[in-house]
């Protein structure tokens, strides 16, 4: 579904522009379509052909997305699992501070190698309205004044449903536009789109290596980009629209944390409009990656910041219950899984 099968929707049964505008708003809010306000009575603004075709709307609405757990971690975080109308599943993140993290696919097809959701390839893509649903589905909850798109899935491969989402979200979602943050692996298109838009996001840019060669391993199937090429294509989009581009560097240890890298990192965005995002790795046991001990990661925000990178620690929300983007979709179907496989008979013993 798409924000304008919903506007069809409600056109169809009687809405005008000024209608639409407020059923949407209230949708967005997390409140019930026909909500009035302190001075309005809903029969006081909806003509009785909407207020009779609410109730289908509103259920085609709620069927987007349904919480199917709560993860609440101890840092105020809380990773959602979120359930899609054809029974595919979703993460959204309430993070502190009035933040959201939303997802715009179900899968990856980029395979980052250290990403849990790229491991399951692309299973779909998400519409614009299921996306917004997240939104509307947290605000249920708490406020939510900043909407990340770093959930499941690569924005820039589902841009037209991903730009129509912030769109509306920093339209009638009433969240400023530095608050609506995309974040891409890189691709050609969100650079030549996004300076276009209405609404124009703050971009996140995922790094990982200065190393041409070993950012190509870890993000396979990534558009191929020179880091130097990214960071110039980057800074020319954080001066049109005034606010830091924000570099994600996933921290592995013994991969992208040595000094090479660190001095690659000061060679590249020294004096640039940007924040270096560093997210230590969310290790399980049996994981082929690690992350750096404290020390060590204590050691690269120093020497990062003496050299004039403004450099932040940014642990994945949730990771005191193995929370990491992909990991409770992953756990689901598991459990999922294994509910499916008949149970183990044994093979009865011969008699002689």
């Amino acid at each position: 579904m798409r924000i304008q099968d919903l506007h069809q929707q409600l056109t169809e049964i009687g809405a005008k522009p000024v209608h639409i505008g407020r059923v949407t708003r209230a949708w967005l809010n997390g409140q019930a379509l026909d909500v009035g306000t302190r001075h309005q009575k809903t029969e006081d603004f909806l003509p009785l052909s909407v207020r009779n075709g609410l109730p289908a709307v509103s259920e085609a609405l709620d069927s987007l997305v349904r919480l199917r757990s709560e993860h609440p971690g101890a840092d105020g975080s809380a990773r959602l699992l979120v359930e899609l109308v054809d029974g595919q599943m979703v993460e959204s993140v309430l993070l502190p501070r009035d933040g959201l993290c939303v997802s715009s696919q179900v899968g990856c097809a980029v395979g980052c190698v250290f990403c849990m959701t790229g491991r399951s390839g692309l299973l779909r893509q998400l519409g614009s309205a299921e996306i917004v649903a997240q939104v509307a589905l947290a605000r249920r909850f708490r406020p939510v004044k900043k909407v990340v798109f770093m959930g499941m899935g690569e924005p820039a491969h589902n841009l037209d449903n991903v730009l129509e989402a912030i769109d509306l979200l920093g339209t009638d979602g009433g969240i400023g536009h530095k608050n609506l943050v995309f974040s891409t692996v890189g691709d050609a298109r969100v650079f030549e789109r996004l300076p276009l838009q209405r609404v124009q996001p703050a971009l996140a840019l995922s790094l990982h290596s200065t190393d041409a060669a070993l950012r190509r391993a870890l993000l396979p199937r990534a558009p191929v980009f020179d880091p130097a090429d990214l960071v110039e294509l980057g800074e020319r989009y954080a001066r049109l629209v005034g606010y830091p581009i924000q570099y994600q560097w996933t921290l592995l240890q013994g991969i992208n944390d040595s000094q090479d890298e660190m001095d690659g990192i000061i060679r590249l965005l020294r004096g640039k409009f940007a924040i270096m995002n560093v997210i230590p790795y969310n290790s399980l046991d049996d994981d082929e990656f690690q992350r750096p001990a404290a020390e060590r990661i204590r050691q690269i925000m120093r020497y990062l910041h003496k050299s004039g990178v403004l450099t932040k620690v940014r642990n994945s929300a949730g990771q005191d219950i193995d929370g990491g983007c992909g990991q409770l979709r992953a756990r689901a179907e598991r459990i999922a899984r294994d509910r499916r496989q008949p149970p183990q008979t044994s093979r009865p013993e011969p008699l002689c």
